[in-house]
C-alpha cells in the first residue's frame, strides 16, 4: 500500500501524500465508490487522471473517511459531510489531501522546467530563461503552488493568480512564507508550508495555526 507519508502539522489537522504506483485495476480494490464518483471516472480520457482519482479515495480511506462522505459544490469545490476541511491534489505520480477544522488548502507539482516559461503569467519573479537552475525551478513551483492552494480556498472563484494572489518573497531554506487572498470580498493572509518530496513540491496553506 503506497501511502507515502503522513503530516500533522497541527493538532486539528492531518496531510496524506500517495505514491502512485499501482495499475489502475489494483487502484480499484476495496474502494466503494458513490454513484456520482463511478460517473466521474467513467468520463476520465486519461488514465493518470483516473489513477489518481482512485488514489485520493485511498487516501480518504486512510484518513478514515469513504467516498461517500466527501461531495462537491456547484462550483467545484470538495466538502467532508462532518463539516471538516477538505483540499486535493493530485500529480503524476503523487497525490494528497489535507484535512483540518480550519481553512486549508494543498497542491502538489512536478518541479519541471516549464514552470519558467509561464512564470510571468502568475509572478513577477525575475526569471532568467537562460539559466534555469533547479532551485529556480523549484522556487517558482512552490510560488505557484501557494497560489493553487489559496484559489482552492476561495470559495466563489475567479481569482487571477499574478494580481490576486501575493505571495512575500521567501528562500527555500525557509519552508514556510506568507500570502494573501486579496479580493474585493476577501482580504485575508495565510500561512505557506512547503516541502520537497522527491522531484516534487508540496504546499500547503492554512489560516489560523503556527
Amino acid at each position: 500500500m503506497p501511502l507515502y507519508k503522513t503530516i500533522k502539522p497541527h493538532a486539528n489537522t492531518s496531510i496524506f501524500v500517495w505514491n502512485i504506483k499501482d495499475s489502475l485495476a489494483k487502484l480499484s480494490e476495496g474502494i466503494p465508490l458513490s454513484d456520482n464518483s463511478i460517473e466521474r471516472l467513467k468520463h476520465m480520457k486519461s488514465e493518470i487522471h483516473r489513477r489518481g482519482f482512485l488514489s485520493v479515495r485511498h487516501l480518504l480511506k486512510a484518513a478514515g473517511y469513504t467516498d461517500h462522505d466527501l461531495y462537491y459544490t456547484p462550483n467545484g469545490k470538495p466538502h467532508l459531510r462532518d463539516g471538516k476541511n477538505i483540499s486535493i491534489t493530485h500529480s503524476y505520480e503523487f497525490s494528497a489531501i489535507i484535512i483540518s477544522d480550519y481553512e486549508i488548502g494543498i497542491d502538489i507539482e512536478k518541479n519541471r522546467e516549464k514552470i519558467a516559461r509561464i512564470a510571468p503569467k502568475f509572478t513577477d519573479f525575475k526569471v532568467d530563461f537562460e539559466n534555469n537552475t533547479p532551485e529556480q525551478i523549484e522556487l517558482l513551483t512552490v510560488i505557484w503552488g501557494a497560489k493553487e492552494s489559496l484559489y482552492k480556498i476561495y470559495p466563489y472563484g475567479g481569482l487571477t493568480f499574478r494580481n490576486d494572489i501575493p505571495v512575500t518573497p521567501f528562500k527555500l531554506s525557509d519552508t514556510k512564507t506568507t500570502a494573501w487572498i486579496n479580493a474585493s470580498d476577501w482580504s485575508k493572509k495565510y500561512n505557506i508550508q512547503f516541502e520537497k518530496i522527491e522531484n516534487f513540491t508540496l504546499v500547503y496553506a492554512h489560516d489560523n495555526f503556527n
